[in-house]
């Protein structure tokens, strides 16, 4: 009789096969890599067969390790489906709520949001995930996300609440500094930008500034740090027009720069929108954020 195999392992399998290394596997499960690499030797001694290559640049599956892929996904899939099933049925409000949101959303609106909630509501929990990465609520890695792009899943619930206009600021400081920007000289300024991201040089482009990575003088991938940088007096950056209303200190520049708005979504997992606590807080969300 074929012993039975431990989900936890297949699920390590799983996130391992998708990641590519151990390294970027083990933050995702929750583990130190040498625990998933035991994790591994487990399940390669259970099936007797050698699962992954191991290489400098990281882990490919062998082809046994990709004949079991296909199997380990479907077992993901009835987790999920499992997972879906009992969370709709939960009636009471007490529990968690794993709510995703942007970086800046997460460290600078939605504070006195969950204040209210939870002065309103202590018996809900909120994990909040600050991460510019869309997280897949199909799989359940949050169940209610604000969103800057709309999302396309069939099954998911999606509500637009706003178009958040954005803006080009700079500290009163950088500009006693380095003077007001104009169109004309405004290749001549400190910017801010991001480092992996290609968005800022897509926005610069469709507004007919074709720029390189190099036009940017500091560059950083979290959000919340330019803008901070910006608050120090170090470049122009951009930023959302209702975030630099809150620094009398910061002065809007160039404001005749196309830069359209962002729009903001608030979504759920269409069955999960039926769980009382769930739907609490996104609704909670969506009346505050609204556009009248």
């Amino acid at each position: 009789m074929a012993t039975p195999l431990d989900w936890s392992l297949l699920q390590g399998f799983l996130v391992l096969a998708e990641s590519g290394s151990l390294s970027q596997a083990a933050p995702l499960l929750g583990l130190s890599q040498p625990s998933l690499s035991r994790q591994l030797a487990r399940l390669e001694s259970l099936t007797g067969q050698l699962l992954f290559e191991r290489h400098p640049r990281g882990m490919s599956l062998t082809a046994a390790g990709r004949a079991l892929l296909p199997a380990a996904r479907r077992m993901r899939e009835g987790a999920q489906d499992l997972a879906l099933a009992l969370a709709a049925r939960e009636q009471q409000l007490a529990g968690t709520v794993r709510l995703t949101a942007s970086e800046v959303v997460s460290a600078y609106f939605l504070p006195e949001l969950l204040l209210r909630l939870r002065l309103a509501h202590p018996e809900i929990q909120i994990e909040l995930v600050a991460s510019n990465e869309v997280e897949n609520l199909l799989e359940r890695s949050a169940d209610i996300a604000l969103r800057m792009v709309r999302p396309t899943q069939g099954m998911l619930v999606a509500r637009k609440l706003a178009d958040w206009p954005l803006g080009v600021f700079a500290h009163r400081r950088y500009l006693q500094r380095r003077g007001m920007p104009t169109r004309e000289t405004m290749a001549a300024h400190e910017w801010l930008g991001y480092d992996r991201s290609d968005q800022l040089l897509r926005g610069f482009a469709a507004a007919g500034f074709a720029v390189e990575p190099s036009f940017f003088a500091l560059r950083c991938d979290q959000q919340t740090v330019l803008w901070e940088a910006l608050r120090a007096g170090l470049g122009l950056g951009v930023g959302l027009v209702a975030l630099a209303a809150r620094d009398p200190e910061l002065v809007q520049v160039l404001p005749e720069l196309p830069i359209p708005p962002l729009p903001l979504w608030l979504t759920a997992h269409r069955e999960l929108r039926d769980t009382p606590r769930l739907r609490l807080v996104f609704d909670t969300i969506a009346e505050a954020w609204s556009a009248p």
